[in-house]
């Protein structure tokens, strides 16, 4: 039995040389390849003026497509018609709806005690009451002297066909030589003399006819003119109960109940609540670009609706202008007043543009400078912008639709003209 190989064993001498020569070579070519590799990052370390993670940059890249210029606002809901209810005069008030109430049109949501307008309604009846009698009174004063004009024109006119008789007879007496000089030309004297008084009488009625008219015309403007005080009285007091103007709820009581108002005091508000608007504040520099007319995209509820701009206030207060939209069709259900909601005011749109995100290197540079990325090497460049919009901003000129931009904020760049993005 052989107990080992240890016998047979022979020790063999290892050639150093040729087990170092093939390890020199593969670190030789791996440390040309790294090289080959990082020699274009060293180039760009070499040409860069300032270096950046990618991770901090955003880009964005040049297209070419529609550009709708617009501005968005927080609105808030309000009711289209909402209208304050006022006391018609001075007394005490029963208000006989709370805030929050439904109510229905005509109901009654307050009355108003006022002695002193019921008081004042009264006097002014009696004082239409008697000059009404004194127009009638007038009126029969003017038959009665135009009857008796009438009569005494026409007692004047049987005289004058009488004293006419006469004098034919005259007349005829005389030519026969039946009768004197003297009473043949007293015949004729009483024939214009007469109809000299008919004359007389008949100017007289016309002219105390225009009298009597003119008198009755005055009359009857007093009369319409308390008939119109009265009327105004009387519409003041049906006031006193203070009615709904349409169906809605009460949106908020200005008084007390049993509490004293003033004439034209605020009494209580009922809101409609079939019919909102939303209403927005914009920066003043967006004022003169917004008209009645305007579109609008509305969002509640992670919904979009469709509106358009009914008003613009024209005065500016802390810098914002006030407006008003309307839904174009239905509003959503389930509004409530002073409801929040945001809105999307499209005040241009622009076909066909070049455009890019909207980003901070759109303040940072002015909008006359951009970083256009190419590689891993963003370069500053000369650009032109246009129009803009929430989202989106125009190229005018510089950019080329494919290329890419630095949209993050390039301040920090503090003008360099080459950045590294490792």
């Amino acid at each position: 039995m052989i107990p080992s190989t240890t016998a047979m064993d022979k020790p063999v001498e290892r050639a150093r040389g040729r087990l170092l020569r093939p390890v020199l070579f593969a670190a030789g070519g791996g440390t040309i390849l790294v090289a080959a590799l990082l020699l274009p990052a060293a180039r760009r370390w070499a040409r860069a003026d300032r270096s950046i993670e990618a991770s901090r940059v955003r880009v964005g890249e040049v297209v070419r497509g529609d550009l709708e210029r617009d501005v968005t606002a927080q609105g808030r809901i309000v009711a289209a018609l909402h209208p304050t209810l006022f006391s018609p005069a001075q007394g005490i008030v029963s208000l006989m709806a709370k805030a929050g109430s439904e109510v229905k049109k005509g109901q009654v949501l307050a009355t108003v005690d006022s002695p002193e307008l019921k008081t004042r309604l009264v006097q002014e009846r009696s004082t239409l009451l008697s000059l009404e009698s004194d127009l009638g009174r007038q009126k029969i004063a003017a038959r009665q002297a135009e009857v008796r004009s009438g009569q005494a024109v026409d007692v004047l006119t049987v005289r004058l066909a009488a004293a006419e008789r006469a004098k034919d007879r005259a007349q005829a007496l005389f030519e026969q030589g039946l009768l004197n000089r003297t009473d043949y030309e007293k015949a004729q004297d009483e024939v214009h003399l007469t109809a000299l008084e008919l004359k007389n009488a008949r100017e007289s009625a016309a002219l105390e006819k225009d009298t009597l008219d003119f008198e009755l015309k005055n009359r009857e403007q007093l009369v319409a003119r308390q008939s119109a005080v009265t009327a105004e009285l009387q519409r003041q007091a049906d006031q006193l109960q203070v009615r709904a103007p349409f169906d809605g709820l009460v949106a908020g009581v200005s008084v007390q109940d049993r509490d004293a108002v003033a004439a034209n005091g605020a009494i209580l508000t009922v809101v409609n609540l079939s019919a909102f608007e939303v209403e927005f504040d914009v920066p003043e520099n967006y004022g003169a670009d917004l008209a009645q007319g305007t579109s609008a995209e509305i969002q509640y509820e992670g919904r979009t609706y469709a509106g358009h701009v009914t008003a613009i206030s024209p005065e500016v207060k802390d810098s914002q202008v006030r407006g008003t939209l309307a839904f174009d069709g239905d509003p959503p259900a389930g509004l409530r007043q002073s409801q929040r909601v945001t809105a999307r005011l499209v005040l241009e749109k622009r076909p066909a543009v070049l455009k890019v995100p909207r980003g901070p290197f759109l303040e940072a540079g002015g909008g006359r400078q951009a970083y256009v990325v190419d590689g891993g090497m963003a370069v500053k460049r000369e650009i032109l912008v246009g129009a803009s919009s929430v989202s989106e901003v125009e190229i005018v000129k510089g950019l080329e639709p494919g290329e890419k931009i630095l949209l993050s904020d390039t301040s920090v760049f503090e003008g360099a003209r080459t950045v590294l993005i490792r």
